[in-house]
């Protein structure tokens, strides 16, 4: 597939997704980078968000919980161009029952080439790269060329 360029913004749009056996992980986290946080804008799936927004204070926007879909709908406005990054603490030792969902989620961060942190050690890299508060052309499939070749 032919590629294109995006710009991400300076304030980026940003999704916060853990798993059970690591929101406390990502709560630390989230705290731990709270001002760098609040000049972007915030997404997470539905008990992750809740539970971030009541312990921080933060503005976040919670989809639906992410058995119930909220992997997916967060996959969905990646897909759109309106997640610019992905922090996932993802619970690689423990299966859960949406694993399909979480793989369908990973997937599509890569096919939309969005940096994604699974772990601290990558989420504390993320965030200390000049690039978080700059705007950054990234490729991307060129899905419009992609259905002009197909009609």
């Amino acid at each position: 597939m032919h590629k294109t360029t995006r710009v991400m913004p300076a304030h980026k749009h940003i999704a916060l997704v853990a798993h059970d056996h690591h929101k406390p992980e990502l709560l630390r986290w989230v705290t731990e980078n709270k001002e760098k946080l609040q000049r972007h804008f915030l997404y997470a799936t539905g008990t992750t968000g809740h539970m971030l927004s009541k312990e921080t204070g933060l503005a976040i926007r919670s989809m639906i919980s992410g058995p119930m879909g909220g992997d997916q709908q967060i996959g969905a406005l990646i897909s759109e161009g309106k997640i610019d990054m992905m922090i996932f603490f993802w619970d690689p030792l423990n299966a859960v029952p949406h694993d399909p969902d979480v793989k369908a989620l990973l997937r599509i961060a890569s096919v939309w080439n969005i940096p994604v942190a699974t772990n601290r050690a990558t989420a504390n890299f993320i965030f200390t790269s000049e690039l978080l508060e700059q705007e950054v052309d990234i490729e991307i499939p060129d899905y419009d060329a992609y259905l002009a070749a197909r009609t």
